[in-house]
């Protein structure tokens, strides 16, 4: 497995890079979040990633996609982390992509990933039943009637599952609340009867939704892979979805990392720059040590996607537990290297915090994760 970049993946992360800087910096997000934006992202600027074939990369050429791999869409959501972009690019063009890809039959794969690659369609992933994530803990239940699926229960950190076409919804059909048995994928459309959605806004000004359901009528041909047999694409599907907000993480750890450095360089303190301050160097060399161990885990975690993914639960496990720890140090760090105005609304830094704050959430926090690799490591 290569831990470096390929000739073209940089020129991709390049271009990112670019487009993300011209198109979607942190202030963006700040008006965003300071007009109370209803969508939460702003529709031209995912019409521009979708035209950059963003929504693409992972997917077939037969299903409209650039079949250009994990990695090369690692380099891209490591740059948005970069800016903090708001998009639904993760929840559609990555996870709800995936669960396609990997459970659906061809029918569904012809119809739906298309659409997906050219942004008329975006998928949500309805999951979470509890503040924690618990993956096998769902108590929505989907009875069998007819040719049909009746869907009762509620979801809750539903990401952007408020402007999301279809959702796909995660629900027990047989065995027991916590059984990783008897789960079965759905495809519902989000204005489907009985269907109510509530957006609630995150701390780092992102999207997620509490969804209920109803007695929803949902026929059996939206079943995602077979019936009872759900947690065999939804775990890949989370493995996937963890490598790419691992990537993400990387982005912001970067970031961070770097405006403090930038920022111990031109302030002073006792008529010196506090860059020249011996402890603050000693603190930022350590988090440089950090961000290249978990740059080496990164991208062989995001090569495993495509190359090897047998060995995907252990290394997802693992790039999701050491980018948790490096963004939380690194955001740390640089809240309290800029002093009392870090935690303040002038300065951008405190962005990037709330937003490693949500992204270690997302798919497992460090404990769960932690306890997961021990686990398939036989312990």
């Amino acid at each position: 497995m290569a831990l470096v970049l390929t000739e073209e993946q940089r020129l991709l992360q390049d271009t990112a890079k670019d487009f993300l800087a011209n198109n979607a910096p942190v202030a963006a997000l700040r008006k965003l979040r300071d007009e109370k934006d209803p969508l939460g992202y702003a529709p031209d600027l995912w019409q521009k990633m979708v035209e950059m074939g963003w929504t693409s990369i992972i997917l077939p050429e037969s299903y409209g996609g650039l079949e250009f791999g994990f990695q090369g869409l690692g380099v891209v959501l490591e740059e948005s982390g970069r800016t903090l972009a708001a998009s639904p690019l993760f929840a559609s063009a990555v996870v709800g992509a995936s669960a396609i890809l990997l459970g659906g039959n061809e029918e569904q794969k012809q119809t739906l990933l298309p659409s997906v690659a050219s942004g008329e369609l975006t998928l949500a992933l309805a999951l979470e039943e509890s503040p924690h994530h618990r993956p096998t803990q769902i108590s929505t239940t989907a009875t069998a009637q007819g040719d049909s699926f009746v869907l009762n229960g509620s979801k809750c950190f539903v990401l952007d599952g408020h402007s999301a076409d279809q959702l796909i919804v995660v629900a027990r059909s047989s065995g027991g609340e916590r059984d990783s048995s008897g789960l079965t994928l759905l495809l519902v459309e989000r204005d489907a009867h009985g269907v109510s959605c509530q957006r609630t806004i995150l701390m780092d000004s992102r999207n997620a939704a509490d969804i209920q359901f109803d007695n929803v009528t949902v026929p059996a041909a939206n079943v995602i892979g077979q019936v009872d047999q759900g947690w065999e694409v939804l775990q890949p599907v989370l493995d996937r979805g963890r490598v790419a907000i691992a990537a993400e993480m990387m982005g912001v750890a970067l970031e961070a990392f770097e405006r403090t450095t930038a920022y111990l360089k031109e302030r002073e303190q006792f008529g010196q720059l506090i860059g020249s301050f011996q402890a603050l160097q000693h603190r930022q060399a350590h988090i440089q040590s950090e961000i290249e161990l978990c740059r080496s885990v990164l991208l062989q975690a995001l090569s495993t996607v495509d190359d090897a993914p047998r060995e995907l639960p252990l290394l997802a496990s693992l790039a999701k537990t050491k980018l948790n720890e490096l963004v939380k140090l690194v955001t740390n760090e640089a809240v309290q290297m800029h002093g009392g105005i870090g935690v303040t609304d002038d300065l951008d830094i405190g962005f990037f915090l709330k937003r490693a704050r949500v992204a270690m959430q997302i798919f497992g926090d460090t404990g769960y994760h932690k306890d997961r690799y021990a686990t398939l490591c036989g312990y």
